[in-house]
């Protein structure tokens, strides 16, 4: 095994280094699956290196369930959780970003769970979470969830497209095979995307309310690797979109900033067991309304967000900001590197610009309002501050 690996548990296991994915027989064998299931989606099984992670459990009687696409909804687990019971698989491998990942520990969890997955929403004081649930191995391709190191699975009504959330302990995978050369190949736009994404993670753990100082210096680290890398990680996929090629120094760089972003989404997924806040409250009514790929809605609501919630945590903010600039004299500083970054990477500050209208507001209010992660915020947000959220994504038109 290669000494470039590092292994640490917080509280799942993670083996993070290039190359790491190779390792995936030998962690299945510690495990004792014998019968995988491959949870992943059609894009990826494009992709040339998903046939060696195929080969390279050629030795077990794997099957791999790619039937599904962008934001994943009940009927997408309903089929996956079919092809683990007729395969008769006793474990199961999630390949991809947060969609995959997702709808893999959905499947894990209604494997041995009577009646409908969403009789286990949290919170919602239904069924309890309380048979095994099979082991699982992640391997991330994107940076932005931190799905892979997270307890809780988002999935979707098929028909009104809310978004229910069910966690547990027990949802964590066992091992991440967190490897930064699968992240090489990634697009601009999705890099930009999926890297607000995290972003947003760690700024909202570490202003939500409550104590937990291990997730705040967590979030505060993760927000300083965001700040070294992301736009570098955006880049240099520009570049290889161009055609232009890299010499070795620049692909040490690419390989540096892809590994920089990896950590930060978990560490990300890590520090929002604290709680999130109303930047997700918003993003998570536009992908119910409007079917806006999450990151991006994370990515466009951020600032006006912010700038909402600056006037009860400003010290926070300060704090953050200084993260980013060790000379930053306020809060406010925060905010506009916000923008500034989210300008650098492509990503829109107004929402009519991926389609949205005014008229669409009151819809994304009525969801917006009812959403879980808000009350977390640190500070209430009632019906009208979240017209006004909204509205001021508009004034960037």
């Amino acid at each position: 095994m290669s000494s470039s690996f590092s292994t640490y548990n917080f509280p799942t296991t993670i083996r993070f280094g290039p190359g790491a994915r190779t390792t995936l027989m030998m962690e299945l064998t510690n495990l004792g699956i014998e019968k995988p299931l491959i949870v992943t989606d059609r894009d990826i099984t494009k992709l040339p290196w998903f046939a060696d992670i195929e080969t390279s459990v050629a030795d077990l009687k794997s099957l791999t369930f790619s039937s599904f696409g962008g934001n994943p909804v009940v009927s997408h687990v309903n089929a996956g959780l079919e092809a683990f019971r007729s395969h008769n698989a006793d474990g199961i491998i999630a390949v991809g970003g947060g969609a995959p990942m997702d709808v893999a520990k959905a499947i894990a969890l209604m494997a041995n769970h009577p009646g409908h997955l969403f009789d286990y929403e949290d919170g919602a004081c239904t069924r309890p979470i309380d048979q095994l649930i099979p082991s699982s191995v992640a391997i991330p391709t994107t940076a932005g969830t931190g799905s892979e190191v997270g307890r809780s699975t988002v999935i979707s009504d098929d028909e009104t497209h809310a978004k229910k959330i069910m966690c547990d302990a027990q949802l964590l995978p066992k091992v991440v095979l967190a490897d930064p050369e699968l992240l090489l190949g990634l697009p601009a736009k999705i890099t930009a995307a999926t890297g607000m994404d995290a972003l947003t993670h760690l700024i909202e753990a570490f202003l939500a309310k409550g104590s937990n100082p291990l997730c705040d210096g967590i979030a505060l680290e993760g927000i300083y690797l965001v700040s070294q890398h992301l736009k570098d990680s955006v880049q240099f996929a520009q570049r290889l979109a161009q055609g232009k090629m890299l010499d070795e120094a620049e692909r040490v760089a690419h390989l540096e900033a892809r590994s920089g972003m990896l950590n930060a989404s978990m560490m990300g997924a890590i520090a929002f067991q604290k709680g999130l806040g109303v930047t997700h409250s918003c993003a998570h009514a536009l992908s119910t309304v409007c079917d806006t790929h999450h990151g991006l809605a994370n990515g466009i609501m951020l600032p006006a967000a912010m700038r909402f919630n600056l006037d009860a945590a400003s010290d926070k903010f300060l704090r953050m900001a200084r993260v980013v600039d060790p000379a930053a004299n306020s809060g406010e500083e925060l905010i506009t590197w916000i923008e500034e970054l989210s300008g650098a990477i492509g990503i829109s500050q107004s929402l009519d610009k991926i389609g949205v209208s005014t008229n669409m507001v009151d819809q994304l209010v009525r969801v917006a309002i009812n959403d879980g992660c808000h009350p977390c915020n640190p500070k209430p947000v009632g019906k009208d501050d979240f017209y006004e959220i909204y509205q001021d994504t508009f004034a960037f038109s």
